[in-house]
């Protein structure tokens, strides 16, 4: 049986097959990803082939669903994964890190560059330009789920809407914050700085605004989600998403201090 739109989190279901809108998030945000990356990839100084670039689609792929769902195993919920072991590989279920999948890609994008001989963070540059488009959508998800809502709104706000599993409160939607703050604002600065032939030249420049700019709209974001209930809030009271954010600041930072013009 063909049902379109069956549910609020999914797409369409067809007998056994269902497309979620997470699903649907991830692999437009792969692809359109990808679509950039192929002409990014050229731009000078080139790094890769569009061949190349297509075969790192799958890794890319990988690293983001493995590393995801690990993430979230390891970071939020391992003593439940732990006694459960089997629901690790349930991913239709719902649990997802970004910092997961982002070490995931890492990962794959080391080997991957190594085995292809390509400039690692040349490379990295390029991905990281794109990597907000599926940031965005994933959080467009997130609030068409009805998941991961935000904390208690004022009542004079505007936009302060009551969501389905989150009790008679109204709440921020955070989930939008996220979107505009992780997606599309991030992603227009990562254009803007990619159009600059001296920073594209700056190998590891871009990967570290792309960390550094993703982490301080985390933190900002995390101010106005409820923390995950199982979690609650945690040291000085932030959030677990704030603290593994942290790291990233400092790396991006790094990154973008250590980057240097490539020599002729």
């Amino acid at each position: 049986m063909f049902e379109l739109f069956p549910d609020h989190t999914t797409v369409l279901r067809l007998g056994p097959l269902a497309i979620r809108w997470y699903a649907l998030a991830y692999i437009l945000g792969l692809v359109l990803g990808w679509r950039l990356v192929r002409r990014l990839a050229q731009r000078g100084p080139a790094v890769a082939t569009p061949l190349q670039v297509d075969d790192f689609l799958t890794w890319a792929t990988l690293g983001v669903v493995l590393g995801g769902r690990l993430g979230y195993v390891l970071f939020y919920q391992p003593s439940r994964f732990l006694a459960s072991p089997q629901e690790i590989i349930a991913v239709w279920q719902g649990g997802m890190s970004f910092h997961g999948g982002m070490l995931g890609v890492a990962i794959a994008l080391v080997i991957f560059c190594r085995r292809q001989k390509i400039p690692l963070l040349g490379f990295a540059d390029r991905i990281a330009v794109a990597a907000p488009i599926g940031l965005g959508l994933g959080r467009i998800a997130n609030f068409v789920n009805g998941e991961l809502w935000g904390r208690p709104a004022p009542d004079w706000l505007p936009w302060a809407m009551v969501f389905p599993n989150g009790g008679p409160v109204l709440r921020h939607p955070s989930q939008l914050y996220q979107a505009l703050m992780e997606g599309l604002i991030l992603f227009a600065v990562m254009l803007l700085l990619a159009r600059r032939d001296s920073l594209r030249a700056r190998f590891g420049f871009l990967t570290g605004a792309f960390l550094a700019g993703y982490a301080i709209a985390r933190i900002i974001g995390e101010v106005f989600r409820e923390p995950d209930a199982f979690l609650g809030f945690l040291f000085a009271g932030a959030t677990m998403g704030q603290l593994l954010s942290l790291p990233m600041l400092i790396a991006g930072v790094w990154l973008m201090a250590r980057s240097r013009p490539l020599r002729a």
